[in-house]
């Protein structure tokens, strides 16, 4: 015989195990958990019977609340000590029409409520529940804030905040003091909110990230690329309150906090531009993580020449985005600018002549006079599905968002082949391995010399702060092998002087924050479709072959071009390193 202690629904079990061992005992344990679980189903289906039953006497409508959406912000309507009191939760608030819940619209403590509801304008429809949707509804008023704001999907920055922001986040430590200034238990949370918004608007952040942990959370930017440590010790009192301020913002649910949810606000900022802030919030093991993605407007108004191309490339770009059809298709890692490079595409081609449609998953940025759709999978309407109905809408250009499959694939194929300009991106390690991984989708490789005009592959560098850059010390070994770069370069590239070429490194000042960099510079890689890589597509199109012919046609690879951008004090060896691999001098 053996005593075990379990904790059973967080009770503390003991357990004599006597005859068939813990195992056996275990065994029982969850048959009886299942047991429970199978009665607390039964007895709630039989109340659920019952509310429709009380319903049909009243002559009211009856609501499965557990199960039927509402609006949290409608709970407002009636305090939370008198929703529990006549048993009532508002579940909807649409301008003056309220609809109530009620466990029995007859009760006088309910008729009150609707007296008064109906004596401040409002149409008031009663509704039927049982008492478990409603404690399920109840549960609901925590996630309320404190503060009694309207919540638009909208947050307005007015002159002096940006102002205050700009002069005092000169650095990431500035943006963690600031939120150490407040009170956890007394702050306004919407001006938290704001203070990290602002933080990330100074700092050019893309992302912000907030992670909770077991007794406190973690806040991080990402800055041109790389997260950064704002907060590893916030506090978990205004977690809580700060993540229903941003679901709030972006319409999302309350009440869940199981499940995915993405979701979009804006900021309004002084001048007039709106900003928008893409939200997606996912279940972990201490809470729910957020990470609010910042979408910068001004990457919208880039031209070809502010990609980072260099001159002969950027003249192989223009020739091919001049041409009536056909496809060019854009390859790198997530996060590398493809997206935006093909935005840059739209801009330089859009005119009152041209009809331009995209299919984005999701939609980036809005682009305006440029028509864009979404992604929908629970609807079914997918790239392949989306593509066959923008066929029908009579394009010029089509983008589409990203190549991942055979039935997307052949469409985009057979638009480039009708008559119009696609642009795409697809996953591949370089821009030669675009073609063997159309083929590996299950593409004809007699379909695909035809169709593909230019493929480009992309990564993205972070960019030397100009104010506090400093040369970096260059051993004879390292000379050398410059030395010996320069001179292999292919014919169309500008070589640069030797002994212009100089290689710096980062320091740090107010301008970039304190990290050395500030923005980012692309390299690039553009490898052009033409009747020897078409011959091969249908003979070897094995990487190693469109490799040569891409050397042959004076291809410059995405790491050459990255050390070409160290050589001219853009950026440093070893951001080229980090994102195109080993130096291969």
């Amino acid at each position: 015989m053996s005593i075990v202690v379990l904790r059973y629904k967080k009770i503390p079990v003991t357990l004599m195990v006597i005859r068939g061992g813990f195992k056996n005992t275990l065994r029982v344990l969850l048959m009886i958990s299942a047991t429970d679980e199978k009665l607390a189903q039964m007895r709630r289906e039989a109340e659920e019977r019952d509310a429709e039953r009380r319903a049909a006497t009243l002559g009211l409508r009856y609501i499965d609340l557990a199960k039927s959406p509402f609006e949290v912000d409608a709970l407002r309507l009636v305090p939370e000590d008198e929703a529990r009191s006549a048993k009532v939760a508002p579940i909807h608030a649409k301008g003056k029409r309220v609809t109530l819940a009620a466990i029995d619209g007859s009760v006088v403590a309910v008729q009150t409520i609707v007296k008064r509801l109906t004596d401040d304008g409002y149409a008031v429809e009663v509704v039927i529940g049982s008492l478990s949707g409603l404690l399920h509804l109840w549960e609901s008023y925590q996630y309320l804030p404190k503060e009694a704001v309207q919540i638009t999907g909208k947050i307005v920055i007015v002159g002096d905040e940006l102002a205050r922001a700009r002069a005092s986040f000169k650095v990431l430590a500035h943006v963690r003091d600031a939120l150490l200034a407040y009170d956890p238990k007394a702050a306004s949370i919407a001006e938290v909110l704001n203070e990290v918004l602002l933080g990330a608007l100074v700092q050019r952040a893309s992302d912000i990230h907030i992670e909770p942990g077991d007794d406190h959370v973690r806040l991080r930017y990402r800055i041109d690329g790389l997260l950064h440590d704002i907060m590893l010790d916030f506090p978990k009192e205004p977690y809580a309150r700060l993540m229903s301020r941003i679901k709030l913002l972006s319409k999302l649910k309350l009440n869940v906090t199981s499940e995915p949810q993405d979701g979009r606000f804006s900021l309004v900022l002084p001048e007039g531009k709106e900003i928008e802030i893409r939200v997606s919030v996912i279940p972990s093991e201490y809470g729910e993580t957020a990470v609010l993605r910042v979408l910068y407007q001004d990457a919208l108004v880039m031209s070809l020449d502010s990609l980072g191309l260099r001159a002969d490339d950027l003249v192989i770009l223009e020739e091919e985005l001049q041409a009536p059809n056909g496809m060019i298709l854009n390859t790198g890692p997530t996060g590398s600018g493809k997206t935006t490079t093909l935005y840059v595409f739209l801009r330089h081609k859009q005119s009152a002549e041209m009809k331009i449609i995209t299919i984005e998953d999701p939609i980036e940025y809005h682009l305006e006079g440029i028509e864009q759709t979404g992604v929908d999978r629970e609807a079914g309407y997918d790239f392949a599905s989306g593509l066959h109905s923008i066929m029908r809408q009579d394009p010029d250009v089509i983008l589409v968002g990203e190549i991942n499959d055979k039935e997307t694939a052949d469409i985009g194929i057979q638009a480039a082949l009708t008559g119009h300009l696609v642009f795409s991106t697809i996953h591949a390690n370089d821009a030669p391995g675009a073609i063997p991984r159309l083929i590996d989708l299950g593409v004809k490789p007699a379909s695909i010399g035809p169709a593909l005009n230019l493929v480009i592959a992309q990564r993205l560098l972070r960019r030397l702060c100009p104010e506090c850059r400093v040369l970096a010390p260059v051993g004879d070994a390292t000379k050398t092998k410059i030395k010996a770069f320069i001179a292999a370069l292919p014919k169309r590239v500008q070589k640069p002087a030797l002994e212009m070429a100089a290689l710096y490194e980062a320091k740090g000042c107010d301008a970039c924050g304190g990290i050395g960099y500030r923005g980012r510079v692309g390299c690039f890689e553009l490898f052009r479709v033409d009747d020897a890589v078409e011959k091969a597509i249908n003979t070897d199109p094995s990487e190693v072959r469109l490799q040569e012919l891409a050397a042959g046609q004076g291809m410059t690879t995405v790491q050459q071009d990255g050390i070409l951008k160290a050589l001219q004090g853009l950026t440093t060896l070893e951001e080229v390193q980090s994102a195109t691999g080993k130096i291969k001098w």
